[in-house]
């Protein structure tokens, strides 16, 4: 074999460095599908409930929870403004809670 790329001709090394390539590429994506992405997945549901239990200890009156430490932790929400309108719409949106729950728990 002659290395005349010139005339359109795929040489053997070509073709192993574009098969190399291929086989690269789809093991990364096994990887990510079969170890990475389920860890991200459980560690941003992981997250997400030390945020919400974060958030209902600083903001119990937000569900008629009294609180006497409320009065302190009011000078936190202009920093959490972003945060707590998300929370508070996940913590009223009952059906989504008791799915991720019963989900996190296989029921």
């Amino acid at each position: 074999m002659t290395d005349d790329s010139a005339d359109g001709e795929v040489t053997l090394a070509d073709r192993i460095d574009d098969f190399l390539a291929v086989l690269r590429e789809w093991a990364a994506g096994l990887y990510h599908g079969l170890v990475t992405h389920p860890a991200y997945e459980k560690i941003e549901k992981e997250a997400e409930d030390t945020e919400d239990t974060f958030m209902l200890a600083c903001f119990p009156d937000a569900f008629g929870i009294p609180s006497p430490v409320s009065y302190y932790t009011a000078e936190l929400l202009p920093y959490l403004e972003s945060e707590f309108e998300a929370w508070e719409r996940r913590m009223w949106d009952r059906g989504s809670m008791l799915e991720r729950k019963g989900e996190q728990y296989h029921f």
